[in-house]
């Protein structure tokens, strides 16, 4: 068995992104948090506030022998909108920016790889605003919103924005999606 390895995404709520990756094969876990943020353990209610720089994430343990990284953030950049900055639909404030944070060199290639692809390619009809930075001061969101789809199906958010992105995933990415 391969080691695992961890990478983290934002992609907006992470309810919506944590909701996709339990989906897919070789994600070993999915964990809530906030990262890339100047404040120690900040609450959900401090990052609301986009004032302490944190980012809603996901942190994912994979195992590369079943998934790659690109693999991943493929899925990624299908089931969100790297185009938008700081915001995904009615979700607006820095703490819901488009954002890949690494814990190795391989998975910082494959991230600046694919974002240069995406925008010479010119898939979007706006150029991709992902940043790419090494993952920094990363800290679990509370638990209430560990599961939070899973938890919650017939939430009002989960019904009209997570669970559209699950369907997404499901159609686009069959091969990857569990059994």
């Amino acid at each position: 068995m391969s080691d695992q390895q961890s990478i983290v995404l934002g992609g907006g709520c992470f309810w919506c992104t944590e909701a996709v990756f339990k989906e897919v094969k070789g994600i070993v876990d999915v964990e809530s948090g906030y990262s890339n943020g100047g404040v120690q353990r900040p609450s959900y209610e401090q990052v609301c506030t986009g004032t302490t720089g944190h980012n809603e994430v996901v942190k994912l343990a994979y195992d590369p022998a079943q998934i790659s990284t690109r693999q991943i953030l493929e899925i990624f950049f299908v089931v969100h909108d790297p185009t938008q900055l700081n915001r995904q639909g009615n979700d607006i404030g820095t703490q819901y920016r488009s954002g890949i944070y690494y814990t190795n060199e391989e998975q910082k290639q494959a991230a600046e790889a694919i974002v240069r692809e995406l925008n010479e390619g010119k898939f979007y009809s706006r150029p991709v605003v992902t940043e790419v930075k090494a993952l920094d001061n990363y800290w679990p969101a509370e638990e209430y919103h560990q599961d939070f789809f899973e938890k919650n199906p017939y939430q009002g958010y989960c019904m009209a924005v997570a669970a559209p992105k699950v369907e997404k995933f499901r159609k686009t990415f069959k091969a990857l999606a569990r059994g």
